[in-house]
C-alpha cells in the first residue's frame, strides 16, 4: 500500500539525487493541448516521440497519455516504451510530475508538490489545471512509492537543479514570485527546500532567461554536470537581449561556493538565435480565453542547457541553428563517458519549453 507521508525527507534521511546519478527510468507525458501546441499537437507529438525514443536507447521510458490517444501512441511508439493512461492538462512532466528522493539504503520516495500552472490566476498559463494536480500521485501509485504531501507549497521541477551533495540553484524571479507562495519569505522558502530536498545551500540567481513564460525557470540557465561542475547558457553578443541576464547569472555563480565549499567550475554553452513565432506557427494554435497567448512575433527562450541526462546518454536540443554543432561538441567534451544525442526540438520550444521540461527522472533504488 502506498503511504501518504507527513514527515519530511530530510528528517527521514532522504535526499534528491543529481540528475547525473543512475536512473531507474524516465517519465514523460503526451502533448495534446491544442491551445499550446499547433496543428492539433501533431508536430509536437512527433518531437516528443523522437525524444522518448532517444532516451529509450539508454533507459526505460514511461509515457502517460489520455484515453483518447492511448491506442494511437501505443501503436506508433516502440514496444520498449511503456505507455500508461494518465489524464493531464498538458505535457510538462518536469513540473507536473513528482520529485523523487532516495536514501542511502536505496529506498525511493516521491514528493507531491502543489501546482498552479505557473502562476495560478495571477499570470498562470492556463486554467483549469485540475488534472495536472493528480499526476504526481498517479505516477507514485503506479510505481508503488510512498508520497510526501507537500501540496501546501507550489514548486515546479524546472525551477530547481541540485548536485546531490547539498547544493541547489534556483532563481528569485520564479521562487520568490508572488504568484507562487506569497505567504512565505525567502528564508521560509529556503527552509522548505532544505527540509524536502535535503540540501544545505541555496544559490539564488536573480532572473531566468527572457521570454520564459514560466517566470524564469533555472533549467534554461544552468544545470549540474556533476558536483562542483555546471554548464550554463551564454552569449558573447552584448546586443543580445539575453546578455545582461546571463552575465548576471555567471557572476553570481562565479562568486559563490557550493555546500561543500567548492568554487564552481563553469562551462558556457552559447545559445542559438531565440525563436520568434511566425504567422504559420501561430495560425495553427487554437484560441482559448484562459491560455497564454501565442501570437505572431511572440519570442520564446531557446537554449541547449534545457537538456536531459540519462544512463550513459545526454539528450540535447537542436534548432537548425549554426550553434547546434558548437553546443554538441561542447557538451560531448563535458560528458566523455556518455553518448550525446541531438534532437530537433523547435516544436517543443514553440510550446514554451524543451527536453528537460518534458522529462522527469526516477532514480535507481
Amino acid at each position: 500500500m502506498v503511504e501518504k507521508l507527513t514527515s519530511s525527507p530530510r528528517s527521514d534521511g532522504f535526499r534528491m539525487p543529481g540528475e547525473f546519478e543512475p536512473h531507474k527510468g524516465t517519465w514523460m507525458l503526451w502533448p495534446e493541448r491544442t491551445d499550446t501546441w499547433r496543428l492539433g499537437a501533431k508536430p509536437a507529438q512527433k518531437a516528443f516521440a523522437e525524444v522518448a525514443i532517444a532516451i529509450s536507447r539508454f533507459e526505460p521510458v514511461t509515457i502517460g497519455v489520455s484515453a483518447n490517444q492511448y491506442e494511437h501512441v501505443r501503436e506508433i511508439l516502440p514496444k520498449t516504451i511503456r505507455v500508461v493512461e494518465i489524464s493531464s492538462n498538458d505535457a510538462w512532466m518536469r513540473d507536473i510530475g513528482p520529485t523523487f528522493v532516495r536514501n542511502d539504503q536505496g529506498e525511493v520516495r516521491g514528493i507531491d508538490w502543489g501546482f498552479n500552472a505557473w502562476g495560478g490566476l495571477e499570470n498562470g498559463l492556463y486554467f483549469p489545471w485540475n488534472l495536472d494536480s493528480f499526476v504526481k500521485q498517479k505516477v507514485l501509485e503506479i510505481e508503488q512509492i510512498d508520497r510526501y504531501d507537500a501540496q501546501d507549497f507550489i514548486l515546479e521541477g524546472g525551477s530547481i537543479t541540485v548536485d546531490g551533495e547539498g547544493t541547489l540553484i534556483t532563481t528569485e524571479q520564479c521562487l520568490l514570485n508572488k504568484n507562487r507562495n506569497p505567504h512565505m519569505s525567502k528564508e521560509q522558502i529556503e527552509e522548505k527546500l532544505k527540509a524536502y530536498l535535503n540540501i544545505d545551500k541555496v544559490i539564488w540567481l536573480k532572473h531566468g532567461m527572457l521570454y520564459d513564460e514560466t517566470d524564469g525557470h533555472v533549467d534554461d540557465v544552468v544545470f549540474f554536470v556533476r558536483p562542483g561542475v555546471v554548464a550554463m547558457s551564454w552569449t558573447d553578443d552584448k546586443n543580445d537581449p539575453q546578455y545582461e541576464v546571463l552575465v548576471d547569472s555567471y557572476n553570481r555563480l562565479k562568486d559563490t561556493v557550493d555546500a561543500k565549499g567548492r568554487k564552481l567550475d563553469i562551462h558556457k554553452i552559447h545559445i542559438p538565435s531565440q525563436i520568434e513565432m511566425t504567422d504559420k506557427d501561430s495560425e495553427g494554435i487554437d484560441i482559448a480565453r484562459h491560455s497564454y497567448g501565442r501570437k505572431p512575433g511572440t519570442k520564446l527562450a531557446c537554449t541547449y542547457v534545457n537538456c536531459y541526462l540519462c544512463n550513459g546518454g545526454v539528450i540535447i536540443p537542436g534548432f537548425n541553428d549554426p550553434f547546434d554543432v558548437v553546443a554538441l561538441e561542447k557538451i560531448k567534451g563535458l560528458f566523455p563517458d556518455r553518448e550525446v544525442v541531438q534532437v530537433n526540438t523547435r516544436e517543443i520550444s514553440l510550446g514554451g519549453g524543451n527536453i528537460h521540461c518534458i522529462t522527469q527522472q526516477q532514480p535507481l533504488p
